[in-house]
């Protein structure tokens, strides 16, 4: 296939060819009527002719809304885009075809895929994107709104199966789709420009609008996620004890307080573990005797 670059045309003004119209109607209630007054037969043939000429000057008339184009086709070669706003005249026997420059939206449904791991997901994107070059789009494929949105299935696809959907599976991974934020965003975006752009679409926006482990899976994902955390957090409180019954052991030699021998330091630390990483309140007990009873 030959290539051809967009080129832009600048028609004539359509209001003239509207008047230059207008007239030939006008000329054709008013002649008839001179040519049997006159009884002139033999012009008949010529005001049929002039008569279809001023009706397929008419067919010429086009307009271009703001934010709207008109690719011109003259019998199968392209003659250019009119991207200004206005109404223009352009060669009758031309075909012109309007592809619209606004900004559109693309609300996918969440469809389910596989993380990098291999586990189930639900993932659905919004994307905001317009027609950039509207040759590319006319004739490079075949119906450019379809092709946007099967192009963005595809790139939900690479995108999920490229990186796993957090760290509990892959703990090693430097990007995660749940925890990625704009540097997920902006390699869906590159992914998806990259994909459209023979369709001519420029990408302005992409993002991921949904992400969700699949029904099937949901609820154990949701307890492992539960456990990772209570684990997590049992080590900080483990952390933390450890370090305060250092402290405590710390301070009451450093000051002399009290002289313990090593059982008694195993009793403390045992006790002050058990109240420190307990997750109730502990009851107190109060000794009423010696410190050795």
């Amino acid at each position: 296939m030959k290539q051809t670059q967009e080129k832009f045309i600048r028609p004539k003004n359509g209001w003239l060819m509207l008047f230059v119209s207008l007239i030939g109607a006008a000329l054709f209630i008013v002649v008839p009527a001179l040519i049997i007054s006159k009884g002139g037969s033999d012009l008949w043939g010529l005001f049929f002719i002039v008569s279809v000429f001023f009706f397929i000057l008419l067919a010429g008339l086009t307009i271009v809304n703001p934010n709207e184009s008109k690719v011109v086709v003259f019998f199968g070669k392209y003659v250019g885009t009119i991207v200004d706003n206005g109404f223009f005249f352009v060669n009758p026997l031309t075909t012109r075809t309007s592809v619209s420059l606004r900004a559109r939206n693309l609300n996918a449904d969440p469809i389910k895929v596989n993380d990098k791991m291999g586990n189930p997901i639900m993932i659905g994107i919004v994307l905001v994107w317009r027609v950039k070059d509207t040759f590319k789009a006319s004739f490079e494929v075949d119906n450019y709104v379809k092709f946007v949105d099967v192009q963005s299935e595809a790139a939900i696809r690479s995108l999920a199966g490229s990186y796993p959907y957090d760290n509990l599976e892959d703990e090693d991974a430097a990007i995660t789709l749940r925890s990625g934020g704009e540097e997920v965003n902006d390699l869906l975006e590159k992914s998806l420009q990259d994909r459209l752009n023979i369709a001519g679409i420029e990408v302005m926006e992409a993002r991921i609008s949904y992400l969700a482990y699949a029904p099937e899976i949901a609820s154990a994902m949701l307890q492992r996620q539960q456990a990772t955390a209570i684990v997590a957090a049992r080590h900080k409180i483990v952390e933390g004890a450890v370090s305060m019954v250092q402290m405590a052991l710390q301070q009451l030699s450093d000051r002399e307080i009290i002289e313990l021998d090593e059982e008694k330091k195993a009793a403390m630390v045992s006790n002050l573990m058990v109240v420190l990483t307990s997750d109730r309140a502990a009851t107190p007990v109060i000794n009423a005797g010696t410190l050795y009873q």
